[in-house]
């Protein structure tokens, strides 16, 4: 029997001339050669580790400072004790500090076989040397050590938690009914325990499973995963997948390699949307979709579930998606990686609502593929060669020709599944690629459209061909990613503002969120009714859209379409029982929006359909008075004079069909101003004469005492003034501070309109003369 050197400086170590003692240790009990009795031992060892008086972890000779390492964490953990466990700011020196730095990147630290010892332990001694500290003094100082440096605990957080847990777990033998004869340390279930340890170092890969069965909490052998090194690494890899997931999963293996490629359906439950690392905890915030109410969380109000889970190898980030694979009882964490999803925690401890839940699902609309990593950071590798390598069918997206139909769908798919999510810029761009790569496979393989008529396609998978060619030939692969405006619009907003109603109907049935806003903050349907697609805002309403909901600026779909002049939408959302008094966020109704804009034929329908002539702001502003308003910006904004008579007109046509249906023509705002007098101050000429033929008064005047003469002169709006004086208006005409006409004129410094005053007869007073600065505001 070969001894090596590490095994021989342990045994020279505890090695006692007086006392008598039996110490077990593995690679001296167990015939490493014989596969056997190896098999059988090995599920022996937790019963044999729990049994011993004591276990000594042996880390090697004093070397690098270590025994200065062990006094700093024996130190630290006699004051964490002497302050009644509250953590201290007192940190090691830096010398101290180094040298626990490197006592924790010894081999021990890293070995697989080594957790199952420690949690076993009844007591645990830990020695370097000759220096030696008790285990769990040896944690606690790691713990309480990682508040002056946390990253000395994250060196070896989980072998810590083993080992400060130890004198507290029972040990068990034929604790449940189901399996009486094994023994184990009860401590998590094999999947938990394989997320938190599959990093672990072994010579023998199939050792990263053996070496945690003893300590499951379930009982992995009733699936054939019992200690056996005549099974192949491949078999038992592909078992222990089985086993955590489901068999209903594909699932390939090799040898020589810690990857697992998985393939199967699966439905998304939410997104891990915090995440906080602390000592050897992770703590996790997952915001849940569309959970039931017995569950308890309100996810349209933002809330979420909080959950403090054990540090695993590969640490959640915020965005990770948490689903439930077809088949499962538990959920898993992945991790999008250009068209596949890496898997991070394959089983997530969840509360009993929770797990409630997840057994009642029963639809699995996505297409996942999977791939488990074992060797390399999760989400930090590109998988396309290594796919394409390792599995036959599998196509690439950088592939061309007939055969990129494969991964134009597989990326259509993910794209679909990011849309969900809300990660809607990546949705569009794998969408948009999907298609492309589709339209190059087309035009290299056939000029013809794909054959589907005798395809081993899914009716699925047929589809979204089909709307990927559809797409091909609108040209509509590099649109599908452009922003709309300053807009990033989801993929179904798109679908909606391109009025492609098939796109519309095609991502609905795939479960995109028919209420998404993205960054616009407008729901699909409120982009339906802006862009007057009335087909599409029936099949939205018929998908359950909220007809009262509302985006930007708070504004409703019956509001947009008002807004825009699409009567059909305004009538069928009127039908369908929208609220024709809604407000947006500047308080405005319909019937104002489509009054300032001119949409004559909106506003006679909505009178018709009795909204409230006289509806007002806050500010006492009617849809009439919006009207004239706008009216007068258009005139002022100085837009192409085609475009501007179009809208003038269209504006002058709204105002007289109010005024026609007896619209107040001298309601006033808060400040006193009416439509007239806006007019006037504006410089509209055409409406002022509109006005003062529909008999506006006009001697009307504002809170100032200033008329429509008063505000035109102080404007300088000199053919307002004369239209006025022509009309009647008093040239002599004071404000309430019995300052004249004239006065104002002068003070705003109008040459033109004083001339023009005192060649009609305005009398100049000395004590009109300005006596200090004053303009209209």
């Amino acid at each position: 029997m070969s001894v090596r050197a590490n095994l021989h400086a342990a045994l020279l170590h505890l090695r006692d001339g007086f006392i008598e003692r039996i110490i077990w240790i593995d690679a001296i009990c167990i015939n490493q050669e014989d596969n056997d009795e190896k098999g059988r031992q090995v599920q022996s060892m937790a019963e044999i580790y729990a049994k011993a008086t004591r276990v000594i972890v042996w880390l090697g000779e004093v070397a690098d400072k270590s025994d200065y390492a062990l006094e700093a964490i024996r130190a630290a953990a006699e004051e964490e004790y002497a302050v009644e466990q509250q953590y201290t700011s007192t940190a090691a020196d830096r010398t101290s500090l180094e040298a626990i730095v490197t006592l924790l990147e010894r081999p021990w630290f890293q070995r697989i076989w080594v957790l199952q010892e420690a949690a076993a332990a009844r007591h645990i001694l830990v020695k370097c040397g000759h220096t030696e500290i008790d285990g769990y003094a040896f944690c606690s100082g790691l713990r309480a050590q990682s508040q002056s440096d946390p990253y000395t605990v994250f060196r070896s957080p989980s072998i810590a938690y083993l080992m400060r847990g130890a004198i507290f777990r029972p040990r068990y033998r034929g604790s449940r009914e189901d399996w009486p004869d094994r023994f184990s340390l009860n401590i998590r279930p094999l999947g938990e325990l394989v997320d938190i340890y599959h990093s672990r170092k072994a010579t023998d890969r199939r050792d990263k499973v053996y070496a945690l069965i003893g300590m499951s909490s379930d009982d992995p052998g009733a699936a054939g995963l019992s200690a056996d090194y005549n099974t192949s690494w491949k078999e038992l890899f592909q078992k222990l997948i089985n086993y955590c997931l489901s068999p209903q999963l594909s699932v390939s293996t090799w040898d020589d390699m810690e990857v697992a490629v998985i393939g199967g359906k699966g439905c998304i439950l939410g997104q891990v949307s915090a995440n906080r690392t602390q000592h050897d905890e992770q703590h996790v915030g997952i915001a849940w979709k569309n959970p039931p109410e017995y569950v308890g969380i309100d996810w349209k109000e933002g809330q979420s579930s909080q959950f403090i889970f054990q540090a695993s190898a590969k640490p959640d980030e915020v965005g990770d998606v948490v689903c439930l694979l077809q088949g499962a009882t538990n959920a898993t964490i992945i991790r999008s990686c250009n068209d596949m999803w890496t898997i991070i925690a394959i089983t997530v401890p969840l509360t009993i609502s929770l797990r409630k839940w997840l057994a009642s699902i029963t639809a699995f609309p996505y297409d996942l593929l999977l791939i488990w990593d074992w060797d390399v950071s999760q989400g930090k590798e590109d998988y396309e060669c290594f796919m394409s390598s390792r599995m036959p069918g599998y196509v690439g997206t950088d592939c061309q020709g007939q055969e990129s139909m494969d991964g134009a769908t597989r990326l259509w798919n993910h794209g679909l599944l990011l849309d969900t999510l809300g990660r809607y810029e990546d949705a569009r761009r794998s969408l948009g690629k999907a298609v492309r790569i589709y339209g190059t496979g087309t035009a290299l393989g056939s000029e013809s459209k794909p054959d589907l008529s005798h395809s081993p396609y899914t009716e699925e998978d047929e589809r979204t061909i089909r709307m990927m060619d559809h797409l091909y030939i609108d040209d509509k692969a590099d649109s599908i990613e452009s922003e709309y405006g300053q807009d990033s619009l989801t993929p179904l907003a798109w679908a909606v503002v391109e009025g492609d109603e098939a796109l519309v109907s095609y991502l609905l049935d795939m479960d995109a969120d028919v209420e998404s806003k993205g960054d616009s903050n407008n729901p699909p349907l409120l982009w339906a009714a802006t862009t007057g697609h009335q087909a599409i805002v029936k099949l939205l309403l018929d998908k359950g859209a909220d007809i009262d909901s509302k985006g930007y600026r708070d504004r409703g779909a019956l509001a947009e379409a008002a807004s825009e002049g699409h009567k059909a939408v305004v009538k069928f959302l009127l039908d369908k029982g929208a609220y024709i008094e809604s407000r947006d966020q500047d308080d405005h109704v319909p019937l104002t929006l489509a009054a300032k804009n001119g949409q004559k034929a909106v506003v006679r329908y909505l009178l018709d359909k009795g909204a409230n002539i006289e509806s007002m702001r806050a500010d006492m502003e009617t849809p009439l008075m919006w009207a004239v308003k706008e009216s007068c910006n258009i005139e002022s904004s100085g837009a192409a004079k085609t475009l501007w008579s179009a809208s003038a007109n269209r504006v002058k046509a709204t105002i007289e069909l109010l005024l026609d249906r007896g619209a107040n023509i001298e309601t006033k705002d808060r400040r006193g101003w009416g439509p007239l007098w806006v007019a006037a101050v504006k410089g509209n000429e055409a409406v002022v004469k509109l006005l003062l033929d529909r008999g506006a008064n006009i001697e009307t005047k504002d809170r100032r005492g200033w008329g429509p003469l008063w505000a035109a002169a102080v404007k300088g709006n000199e053919a307002i003034v004369k239209l006025l004086l022509d009309r009647g208006a008093n040239i002599e005409l004071k404000d309430k501070d019995g300052r004249a006409l004239l006065w104002g004129a002068s003070e705003s410094g109008h040459e033109a309109t004083v001339k023009l005053l005192l060649d009609r007869g305005a009398v100049y007073r000395l004590k009109d003369r300005p006596l200090f600065g004053f303009g209209y505001r």
